[in-house]
């Protein structure tokens, strides 16, 4: 069972990854978390699949969040290629995606991204805020 969304902000999937998190009854296998110039990207894969209850909270919860994402087709290559054991680094390299964070992401990751960023940048976008 898998879940890709499209956030606006580094808050809102900030939001996700800790609710995830707060929930260790989901059977989470990984979440990816791509950071691109509008927005974000987060896939959310489980080991097996929710019952009806749960897939309709947690469908609920993601779309008060985010909007369900059809991913052009490089974003869905570089998503392939974490779930084959790729590198996030050479997936980077390759499809020329941002990828913040894949497995098991903690809420530090996505911070030291986020600071990187502003900091190269010398100001804060609206989508890392």
């Amino acid at each position: 069972m898998e879940y890709l969304y499209y956030l606006a902000n580094a808050s809102l999937t900030l939001r996700i990854v800790e609710h995830l998190h707060g929930r260790p009854q989901m059977p989470l296998s990984f979440i990816t978390v791509i950071h691109q110039i509008d927005g974000w990207v987060v896939k959310v894969k489980m080991k097996s699949p929710l019952n009806s209850q749960q897939d309709g909270d947690f469908r609920a919860f993601l779309n008060e969040l985010g909007i369900p994402y059809e991913a052009p087709i490089r974003v869905r290559m570089a998503l392939w290629s974490l779930e084959a054991g790729q590198s996030p680094v050479d997936v980077m390299r390759r499809y020329q995606v941002a990828i913040v964070s894949h497995g098991n992401p903690e809420r530090e990751e996505i911070e030291t991204f986020r600071q990187q960023f502003v900091k190269g940048l010398g100001y804060c976008p609206e989508t890392l805020a």
